[in-house]
């Protein structure tokens, strides 16, 4: 028996009782109580975020209208442009709305049920190699991910894409104990739809799912080679019908695809948001640095002060896990599932931040979310199979050490926030080192005092992520670019655009932020607008869907997302006018020019402010088009 037995090993040396701490009953009443803990977590006061990324709510609206919008992920349900995303995530909110209305609960709560969902298929993957206790640590470790607070209570994609990785992961496990191909094409199918979540970020997991297999699966080399192969067709399959379908579908019976210059969803998979985002060559992109860049990359970007609130707690000690776990099963037998495990959990982490240090296009602090299954089951494993080896000074020293960092972490993380909980931090690191002091001579301690150094050594590690994920739980986020945190200082969160009620600040909420329209506005766009296909239009998406929230109405957003994008051309929306197809036009003009994409939304502003008159209407500038 290797020194970090895997679960069917521990079984094997001592069968769990229905009176011992792993006993059926107890660990279902624990399970119950990590989700139920979960569950108040990730919905309670849900709804002060309002609509949160309005990009996505207006869309979503539109899916609740039109099945049409719904099915290509149209910013209007009059299907003039796309999100500039796959729309496997609208999909979900799309359909809450259309069977609860439109209103922040049915978008946002499907959110927070893919976040419950991600911790209990954790807790089955990680269990199922290492046992309960492992998997409830792991099942913690998630949840209370600042990072994946925040998104879980939010409406990107990334919650979808986390949900059907996770999946994918326990699939992986279960075709590991007996090499099973179709649990191995379950897998491939739940990171083929993650794909149609956020693309090809979904397919970071795959060199781990894949390694993990090859070289653990109970069969032949020959059939390895070959259920990879059907695992491998099973994610084309599933990520590929859409791509087919859109392909195939007239592009004049579409809406335009956003984030393309060529109407092109392919454009979009493998260019704006694909390995552009690795090489920061992103045709019509805007924001950043001069260039293109999305500040310094490197190993410690992840521990920069963008990032670090969001993951940063645990990742030293994942990486200790991962070394430690690797290291005390390298003699195990080839197809030893405990290993395995680490393969498939250290496998994701490392690909996942490798590409998340050095990708030079576009990067926010919330896609870090993706990194926390994996920490959470490196965690998981290493610590309780370390914890059980306590009696070997090497596995005592390593699990030592692991707490040690942790403290060490959480101090100088939250020393760089000092205006909130500032004796916290302090707290951590005294009680942390004295817990690691502790846990090296936890063998020879009676069993008791074991019991309350494992207790205290578990808070004191999660402390600092918990109270951090707290925080962010009770502060309400809008905007494109929500960060993790309290809502004081936000030292280690990038801000992001929010909300703005009444049309104040100027025209329209601009790139990263939304304006909801005054009452006045909201008057003048439902006056008449069932006469037109569109009740207006406006440069940029997020200028778009705070007109189209408020209001009710498809509102156009010319030039998508960032205002780049070609569609409509100066030319088709004079069409559109000439046809009374569009009543109003709000604002001024562009918000923000890329260095690249197209011009067409800027020359349709400027053609509009010189034919038409302005008049100003909660103080938004705006034309009608039907004059």
């Amino acid at each position: 028996m290797t020194l970090l037995a895997s679960r069917d090993e521990a079984d094997q040396a001592a069968p769990p009782a229905r009176g011992r701490p792993d006993g059926p009953r107890r660990v279902r009443a624990s399970l119950a109580a990590l989700l139920l803990a979960t569950a108040v977590l990730y919905l309670w006061n849900l709804g002060e975020s309002g609509w949160a990324n309005a990009f996505y709510s207006a869309a979503a609206q539109a899916g609740s209208l039109s099945w049409k919008a719904l099915f290509f992920g149209s910013s209007d349900a009059a299907n003039a442009i796309t999100v500039d995303k796959t729309p496997a995530a609208l999909w979900v909110m799309s359909l809450s709305a259309r069977l609860f209305g439109v209103n922040a609960w049915s978008i946002l709560v499907p959110q927070a049920l893919m976040g419950i969902g991600s911790v209990a298929l954790l807790f089955a993957a990680v269990r199922r190699t290492s046992g309960p206790a492992a998997g409830l640590l792991a099942g913690a470790v998630l949840a209370l991910t600042p990072a994946a607070a925040l998104m879980f209570r939010f409406n990107n994609p990334d919650a979808l894409l986390v949900l059907l990785l996770v999946a994918g992961a326990y699939c992986v496990v279960r075709a590991l104990e007996n090499a099973s191909p179709r649990w191995l094409a379950l897998a491939g199918v739940a990171v083929g739809f993650g794909f149609l979540a956020k693309m090809l970020q979904a397919f970071l997991v795959l060199p781990a799912f894949a390694l993990a297999y090859l070289i653990a699966a109970p069969a032949s080399p020959g059939k390895r080679l070959l259920h990879l192969l059907g695992a491998l067709g099973a994610t084309i399959v599933s990520a590929g019908w859409y791509l087919a379908v859109v392909a195939l579908w007239p592009a004049a019976d579409r809406p335009y695809i956003g984030g393309s210059q060529e109407n092109s969803l392919w454009e979009l998979v493998f260019g704006y948001n694909g390995f552009g985002r690795i090489t920061g060559d992103e045709v019509g992109s805007v924001g950043g640095s001069p260039g293109g860049g999305w500040g310094g990359t490197g190993w410690a970007r992840l521990f920069g002060s963008e990032m670090a609130g969001g993951i940063a707690w645990l990742l030293p000690a994942a990486v200790l896990a991962l070394a430690a776990g690797l290291w005390f099963t390298r003699r195990a037998p080839r197809t030893d599932r405990g290993r395995a495990a680490l393969i498939v959990w250290g496998g994701w982490f490392l690909v996942t931040a490798v590409v998340f240090s050095y990708m030079g296009g576009i990067i926010h602090a919330y896609y870090m979310i993706a990194l926390g299954p994996a920490i959470a089951g490196l965690v998981g494993i290493a610590g309780t199979q370390l914890w059980r080896a306590r009696g070997n000074p090497a596995a005592a020293g390593a699990l030592s050490a692991g707490i040690g960092l942790t403290a060490l972490t959480t101090y100088l993380l939250l020393s760089r926030q000092s205006d909130w909980l500032p004796a916290l931090g302090i707290a951590i690191l005294v009680a942390g080192l004295l817990c690691a002091f502790l846990v090296f001579f936890a063998a020879r301690l009676p069993d008791v005092a074991r019991r309350l150094v494992a207790v205290g050594a578990l808070v004191t590690v999660l402390a600092g992520t918990g109270a951090y994920t707290v925080a962010t739980a009770a502060t309400p986020h809008s905007g494109a670019l929500p960060s993790a945190g309290p809502a004081i200082g936000r030292g280690m969160g990038p801000g992001g655009g929010g909300i703005v009620i009444g049309g104040q600040g100027g025209p329209g909420g601009g790139l990263l932020g939304t304006s909801l329209p005054g009452d006045e506005l909201v008057a003048l766009l439902r006056k008449d607008s069932e006469k037109y296909t569109w009740a207006a239009a406006t440069v940029g998406s997020n200028n778009a869907a705070g007109y189209q929230l408020g209001g009710g109405s498809p509102v156009m957003a010319v030039g998508g997302f960032n205002g780049t994008d070609p569609a409509p051309t100066l030319e088709q929306f004079q069409e559109y006018v000439r046809n009374g197809r569009i009543h109003y036009f709000l604002g001024e003009g562009m918000m923000m020019r890329g260095e690249t994409g197209s011009d067409a939304a800027e020359r349709i502003a400027e053609w509009v402010a010189q034919t038409y008159e302005p008049t100003t209407v909660d103080g938004v500038t705006v034309y009608d088009l039907s004059r």
